[in-house]
């Protein structure tokens, strides 16, 4: 099998212009003319107090002041950094034998130390934020029913007493005593990242690429409630937020998680300046995403949602960047780009069949670094979704460093193209025309 290097700057340029004259006349949009600018786990989570696990000798901070504090990235080390990242772990928050555990964040974040990606290795290059405060109720009700975020803070006591509960059945999605507050630690690790990309982005043209290592993930909760290993939309949340405080309008999201994001499908279905695009497995859990499902109302048509045949790999989804996601991100004009980055569609992961490499991740980091800079000044940042094979997601997730970073992939070393099959063509360009002719591409 033939390795394939992702799309360059000037590719991608090439692809953004490609399409204007398409986009001038839909009836939607109007293309701007110059489109582009520039022990880790708390018991209990008290401000200032940092946490610590056994097996990571890092340190995070619980809390993030917004008041001046020297602990907090200065201006400075904001725009010298090329990677923003923070890790939340969520240590307590752990089922035995579920796929979903703790040891998902700690194994990315020793793949990184070993690999020298971290600022021990790459000074200011890489920055980790250790301190951020977490997400306040408000900030989860901007997308989940009050009654939902009340009744889980509420169901905590229940999860003391019995050490573990069912939440949600489909998944099964699991809630400890602590998962809580780990749940508003994460959303809140995104939401801090947000602010910083965003604050870089005010000071250089070329700000650093955000990633939250966070857990639980998010895009399966519903606003009514958890779902499939999900609590709070952590990217939903994100997404209300970067509207809020920073006033930027216009949200596009890209999830390439294995199964569709119904969660942030669901709360964004009828808003039209939230751009939802998914890509998925067809037929995966939890059976929606289907190629009809556009949006309602004011919404319609920012909705858009791409059923992958099973064992479609590296070569469907290069196609999918350049004839979806780059013609829509660019009709779509955003403010900044928030990605659902699950690794679970990886050809090793057990939940799912398609057949993604440590390479296509690679490419889909590169890529959409570079998507961002021409459309919305480099605005984006990447949370974690799924990803259960711990290797390969680990693998995968460092790979999507080095592509922030602008250094050649690693993936050779990781990959086997031995294990690959013939992808499913025919029906992957199928979907690709169905999808095109709904949504005028």
């Amino acid at each position: 099998m033939e390795v394939q290097t992702p799309f360059s700057a000037g590719t991608v340029m090439f692809l953004v212009r490609n399409h204007v004259l398409k986009w001038k006349n839909h009836n939607r949009f109007t293309p701007n003319t110059t489109p582009w600018g520039h022990g880790r786990f708390c018991k209990r989570l008290i401000s200032g107090k940092k946490c610590f696990s056994k097996n990571i000798k890092t340190s995070v901070a619980c809390s993030y002041s917004t008041e001046k504090d020297d602990t907090l990235p200065s201006i400075k080390q904001l725009t010298d950094a090329r990677v923003i990242y923070a890790v939340a772990p969520a240590l307590g928050h752990n089922k035995e034998s579920h796929p979903e555990s703790s040891a998902r964040v700690p194994a990315i974040v020793t793949a990184l130390e070993k690999m020298e990606l971290t600022s021990k290795f790459r000074g200011s290059d890489i920055l980790e934020l250790q301190n951020f405060k977490l997400a306040s109720v408000d900030d989860i009700a901007s997308v989940h029913e009050k009654a939902y975020v009340s009744g889980l803070e509420k169901a905590m006591d229940r999860a003391s007493e019995q050490g573990l509960i069912v939440i949600e059945g489909s998944g099964p999605t699991y809630a400890t005593p602590t998962t809580f507050n780990e749940s508003l630690v994460a959303a809140g690790a995104g939401l801090a990242l947000v602010d910083s990309v965003v604050a870089a982005s005010k000071n250089q043209v070329d700000p650093p690429m955000g990633f939250a290592l966070i857990r639980p993930p998010g895009h399966h909760a519903i606003p009514k409630g958890p779902m499939g290993f999900c609590v709070f939309g952590n990217v939903a949340v994100a997404a209300r937020h970067a509207q809020r405080i920073h006033g930027l309008k216009r949200v596009f999201i890209i999830d390439f998680d294995v199964h569709h994001g119904n969660g942030t499908n669901d709360a964004f279905f009828d808003d039209p300046d939230i751009f939802f695009l998914s890509t998925h497995q067809d037929g995966s859990y939890p059976g929606t995403g289907k190629i009809d499902e556009i949006g309602h109302g004011a919404g319609e048509g920012t909705t858009l949602n791409l059923p992958l045949p099973g064992g479609s790999g590296d070569t469907a989804m290069r196609t999918v960047f350049d004839e979806v996601i780059v013609p829509c991100a660019q009709r779509f004009e955003p403010d900044i780009i928030l990605v659902s980055a699950g690794y679970d569609g990886h050809v090793l992961d057990p939940l799912a069949s398609l057949q993604f490499t440590t390479g296509t991740y690679y490419m889909l980091a590169s890529n959409i670094k570079q998507l961002a800079k021409y459309l919305c000044g480099g605005r984006c940042v990447f949370f974690l979704e799924g990803g259960y094979n711990l290797d390969s997601l680990s693998n995968s997730v460092a790979d999507s460093f080095r592509a922030f970073l602008g250094e050649p992939s690693l993936a050779s070393k990781f990959d086997d193209p031995a294990i690959l099959y013939e992808e499913p063509s025919t029906r992957v360009k199928q979907a690709m025309q169905r999808v095109k002719h709904i949504h005028s591409l």
